[in-house]
């Protein structure tokens, strides 16, 4: 049940002139359950109803018609507060969870149509580090999230598989590679050849018009170039795809820039006919003054493409071949231009879905305060950091609980989860200063203590059931779950209830952090409840409705994880 919609329903007739979905967005939820379970602040309804707010409460309470759902009605201080019947919400909402279990949270918002989502998209050659650990995490959220509010979601990752680096690469390759050192290093010895390059393109200026003449004779095919190139690629793709192993993350497709080649052309020639490109000192671009925007370069002087060329382009082909409802991408707030640009050349081109094109950017990841940077050597790779997370892992597990079952799986689980969660856990727009201490510090508002928290649901109901197993309370009609009057109980069972409303707002937001901070709430709330209520009582019905209980907080936060990307184990 809604009940904010249940509320706004009952009070419409009571306000003159203003709609059920306007009483509904200004009913909010007091920080303190003893100034109600809902409050309706009347000070904005003052001016056009010309009242005092408190008098505009007075007079709601005085109409109040009573209802199985309400306890009871105040009028304090220009609020108008509202207490639930106790009994019934835990009915409503626990019997909503036992009946939908992992379903628990879900809607049809999205009615099968399509997402498409642009995220994680590593540049080849160049190690995956944790500055892409944001945009993977972010954007396999988001897919997760619009999933399971019934969009069909298209993970593509757009990998910089193109552009002059790999002219710098091809280079530095021929100069100073060895294919002995390229096969048996990989990526590594990739990335060592490329800030070769920068380095020695600092004393040597040539080689950077060498790289750009290389990257040209790619894009026209030159049988050596391409062939170095699909070599690069594929030794690049076998690193990633470890990392996303690891992340338990995947894609719907990888076309990547390349993939764009020979559709770009089409792309500059309509950008011609509509009279938008124009020739400037020999190169072709689309003027953006009118939009206090400086230009969007298409075609450089050598005839090369640029990233604004294969984004229009790859923006026109996704639109036609999946009719998204909603194009989203996901990348550092560096690039907010490049995607205002982009999509005003759209928009300019006469294409009407350019308003379902959707940036989302995040904060950038520095180390100690300095920019990363693959040229400049100054990266920390994310496979050393989740394989220390997960080592630390298990040497608490070893300390604590050294006769687990599945030790270095549980390990796995929550040494990855801890970076996951602690990335996603901060505002998405916040930058973020990376610290070693930081990342591997699992106490307090962490992804391990909202496992642990899962892990005690768990460990409760294989206990209710002798050890055989977790086990099921009946339904919500079989149980009395009017015993859950308890103010401990009710602060988890409001945390339940918000669960749908919290995955709704992260989806319209597309803000991943609101679940993660909703799990920590849920968390530390059954904790409370957890050391203040025994629950494996004599009392067989308080025994059976606070298991209720712990049985909905654990399909929840199960639930809640799940949609972030992290794991839910049953032990640790």
């Amino acid at each position: 049940m809604n009940y904010k919609s249940l509320l706004a329903s009952r009070l419409v007739s009571q306000v003159e002139g203003v709609s059920e979905d306007a009483i509904a967005e200004l009913i909010e939820y007091p920080p303190n359950p003893q100034m109600g379970d809902l409050s309706m602040p009347c000070f904005k309804l003052s001016k056009q109803l010309r009242k005092a707010p408190q008098a505009i409460a007075e007079e709601l309470k005085e109409r109040w018609e009573a209802h199985p759902a309400f306890e009871r009605v105040e009028a304090v201080s220009g609020y108008f507060n509202v207490y639930l019947n106790r009994g019934q919400f835990a009915a409503d909402v626990l019997g909503e969870v036992l009946e939908l279990k992992e379903s628990f949270g879900s809607q049809n918002i999205g009615q099968g149509r399509n997402i498409v989502i642009d995220f994680s998209s590593p540049n080849i050659a160049k190690t995956f580090h944790i500055g892409h650990l944001r945009s993977t995490m972010i954007g396999n959220a988001i897919y997760k999230i619009h999933e399971f509010l019934g969009y069909n979601c298209v993970g593509i990752n757009h990998l910089g598989d193109w552009g002059t680096q790999f002219g710098k690469l091809i280079v530095a390759y021929k100069q100073w590679g060895d294919q002995a050192a390229v096969e048996a290093e990989g990526i590594d010895e990739l990335q060592r050849l490329y800030i070769k390059f920068h380095d020695e393109a600092d004393n040597n200026p040539e080689l950077e018009t060498e790289a750009r003449l290389c990257f040209v004779r790619l894009e026209q095919r030159d049988e050596e170039a391409l062939k170095l190139w699909k070599w690069f690629v594929e030794i690049s793709l076998k690193e990633f795809e470890k990392m996303y192993a690891l992340l338990g993350v995947s894609f719907d497709s990888y076309t990547g820039e390349s993939f764009y080649n020979d559709k770009m052309e089409a792309i500059i020639e309509e950008l011609k006919q509509k009279k938008l490109l124009e020739e400037d000192d020999g190169a072709q671009l689309v003027r953006l003054d009118d939009y206090n925007m400086p230009p969007a370069l298409m075609i450089k002087k050598d005839g090369g493409t640029l990233y604004h060329t294969r984004d229009v382009t790859a923006a026109i082909y996704r639109n036609k071949t999946y009719d998204f409802e909603k194009a989203i991408y996901v990348t550092d707030a560096g690039q907010s231009l490049h995607f205002q640009q982009w999509f005003k050349v759209i928009e300019l081109m006469g294409y009407d879905w350019s308003s379902k094109l959707a940036h989302v950017p995040f904060g950038k990841v520095s180390l100690e305060g300095a920019k990363l940077s693959t040229r400049k050597g100054n990266v920390i790779r994310l496979e050393e950091l989740l394989t220390q997370a997960v080592e630390k892992t298990r040497e608490i597990i070893e300390e604590k609980n050294p006769n687990l079952e599945n030790r270095d799986e549980v390990a796995r689980q929550v040494g990855v989860g801890a970076i996951i969660f602690s990335d996603l856990s901060n505002n998405r727009v916040k930058d973020i200063v990376f610290s070693w201490e930081d990342a591997l510090n699992f106490d307090g508002e962490t992804g391990p203590y909202v496992q642990y928290t899962h892990v005690r649901t768990c460990s409760l109901l294989r206990r209710a059931n002798g050890g055989d197993g977790i086990e099921l309370p009946g339904s919500a009609e079989a149980l009395n779950l009017g015993l859950l009057e308890d103010s401990e109980a009710q602060g988890v069972i409001r945390q339940l209830y918000l669960f749908k409303e919290r995955v709704e707002q992260a989806m319209y937001k597309l803000e991943p952090s609101i679940v993660s901070r909703y799990l920590v709430d849920l968390a530390q709330s059954f904790n409370r409840f957890y050391h203040e209520c025994p629950i494996l009582v004599d009392d067989a019905s308080l025994r059976q409705a606070r298991l209720a209980l712990v049985k909905s907080v654990q399909i929840t936060l199960g639930n809640g994880l799940t949609l972030i990307g992290v794991e839910a184990p049953e032990k640790m």
